[in-house]
């Protein structure tokens, strides 16, 4: 048996190449861009836990989590509750220390 040459895999997200479980090559005109500030992620599994979550909430188009900064782009169709991101993140099991 001889090994498969696997291409290259995206540090920091098991979701996708760009880290995001949700790929979007374009946003919608009117779409909402905020970065939040999350502390506790150490790897891509913490990425992929909180793009998550927080990819559940209603409007949410995008995540992009990077954990060597603790930073979350969020790319929704409104502006969303800071509570609801809060709630996202708790439930992936990382602290929002608010907006970037």
């Amino acid at each position: 048996m001889t090994a498969e040459t696997q291409p290259p895999q995206a540090t920091g997200s098991c979701c996708s190449p760009s880290g995001s479980c949700h790929d979007s090559t374009s946003s919608a005109a009117g779409a909402v861009t905020t970065v939040y500030q999350v502390s506790g992620m150490t790897c891509g599994h913490c990425e992929g836990a909180v793009s998550q979550e927080i990819s559940a909430i209603k409007g949410v188009s995008s995540v992009k989590a990077v954990a060597s900064t603790g930073q979350v782009t969020v790319i929704s169709d409104a502006p969303l509750s800071e509570e609801d991101v809060r709630a996202a993140v708790d439930e992936a099991g990382y602290e929002l220390t608010g907006a970037a």
